[in-house]
């Protein structure tokens, strides 16, 4: 194996394991945290007074779903500004409602709310797994919090005979308060499901030595439990849950541990994107602003930081479907393997403009990778991410990237096995170049 292959491989390698851990953003977020820790970043609490060295590196959470991991640059962050990327955390799913069960037929049903702009369909007969974040009391009447993931196929939402809906191909209209319950199996008679109960029973397996007395709350998601797997004649597709955007994030985290303790460096992975991104641990939230002003030591420095500093939003591209070329602007198509994507709307969607684009064709040119260029067609709306948000809300200048995918916001989506690791490179120059952002 080449060397160019041999890096490939190991990009791609440590990408589906981190995907198979970060089952929700809670999961992610610790993924992240284990990684960064080992590579020497101490965790701080939001709570907490900080003090920072020079040279340090360092990492605090916000709702455990949301990260922020930094470099603290031996040149002052108010003269050289801060190099940041931002992705996040959440992707489209099926939510557990807060009281679930249903029984009809003898069988046990959860009842789940949509989370973001799901692609329905493919949820349909499904191996599927639960995972997220449970509140409980413990014996002394304390309030805990843990983190499940039952890691095992224990639902699925099947489809309903096409002897029964003769026009499905032809039509089908999915109505998500009755047609997407997951079956979790069948009860005995005079047997009453009890969520709670279940999840008790999890917290227990995962953390034997917690003391459960209640489940008080939950938030809790279903997935897929298939595997990420690279796929193609050739390898050279990366078939997953969640792409969008743990694909970014784990980009971004990979730039971030390659950046050395010259300028300040900054990774932000928000929760809360696909359903709007205002929250406290969101990008329409107070998060970034306030590690940033606490790095910068004071509302001056903070101020001169903000105006020397360039963020890259990344975020999943729409790469031209061979099988829907007419959904595309034909001079803007960008093809899976053949390089990250600038996203450029006029209208603000992305933040992009052309001195951020510029810089970014100048570090990409310098490590060699190739670029395409995004921007949905006229007659079509365009879709969003944190980057205009993160820019309206911090006054940073920003720029929308992403790795060019099929099927977004699917249960199952699609990328090119090279651009992660392209776009991974170019966010490392972005950290380390020196000179790269001050324009």
């Amino acid at each position: 194996m080449s060397a160019e292959k041999a890096d490939y491989a190991g990009f791609n390698e440590g990408l589906c394991q981190f995907l198979s851990q970060a089952t929700t953003p809670f999961h992610a977020v610790r993924a992240m945290a284990e990684r960064l820790e080992s590579a020497g970043f101490q965790a701080l609490s939001e709570s907490e007074s900080w003090t920072l060295e020079s040279g340090g590196r360092y990492y605090t959470t916000r709702n455990d779903s949301s990260l922020i991991a930094f470099v603290h640059g031996t040149e002052d962050p108010a003269e050289s500004g801060a190099r940041l990327v931002g992705a996040h955390t959440d992707s489209p799913n099926l939510a557990v409602k807060p009281v679930p069960e249903h029984s009809s037929g003898g069988y046990y049903r959860l009842g789940v709310e949509v989370y973001g702009g799901v692609l329905l369909n493919p949820w349909f007969d499904r191996d599927l797994s639960m995972a997220g974040r449970v509140s409980y009391e413990d014996g002394p009447g304390n309030l805990k919090t843990a983190l499940v993931d039952f890691r095992k196929p224990l639902a699925v939402i099947p489809s309903l005979a096409i002897h029964l809906d003769r026009e499905a191909n032809k039509q089908r209209s999915i109505n998500p308060q009755k047609h997407i319950l997951p079956v979790l199996g069948q009860l005995g008679e005079g047997e009453s499901p009890d969520f709670r109960a279940l999840l008790r029973k999890q917290l227990l397996l995962e953390h034997p030595q917690a003391d459960v007395a209640t489940v008080l709350d939950y938030e809790i998601a279903f997935y897929d439990t298939q595997a990420a797997s690279m796929v193609g004649l050739q390898q050279e597709f990366l078939a997953s849950a969640r792409l969008d955007n743990l694909l970014s994030c784990y980009v971004g985290l990979q730039a971030l541990l390659s950046a050395d303790n010259t300028h300040t460096a900054v990774l932000v992975c928000n929760d809360h994107e696909e359903v709007g991104s205002l929250s406290a641990a969101g990008a329409q939230g107070p998060m970034l602003s306030s590690v940033l002003r606490r790095i910068a030591g004071d509302e001056e420095s903070y101020a001169r930081l903000v105006q020397r500093s360039m963020l890259v939003s990344a975020d999943n591209a729409h790469g031209i479907h061979p099988n829907y070329p007419d959904k595309h602007d034909n001079n803007h198509g960008p093809v899976l393997n053949h390089g990250p994507v600038l996203k450029l709307n006029a209208n603000q969607r992305y933040a992009s403009n052309s001195e951020t684009t510029g810089l970014f064709r100048l570090l990409a040119k310098q490590v060699d990778v190739p670029l395409q260029a995004f921007v949905v067609r006229t007659d079509m709306a365009c879709g969003s991410t944190i980057g205009p948000i993160t820019a309206g809300e911090t006054g940073i200048r920003t720029l929308d990237v992403g790795v060019p995918t099929f099927a977004m916001h699917s249960i199952r989506e699609l990328a090119g096995y090279r651009d992660g690791c392209d776009l991974a490179r170019v966010l490392g120059q972005f950290y380390r170049h020196p000179g790269a952002v001050v324009i």
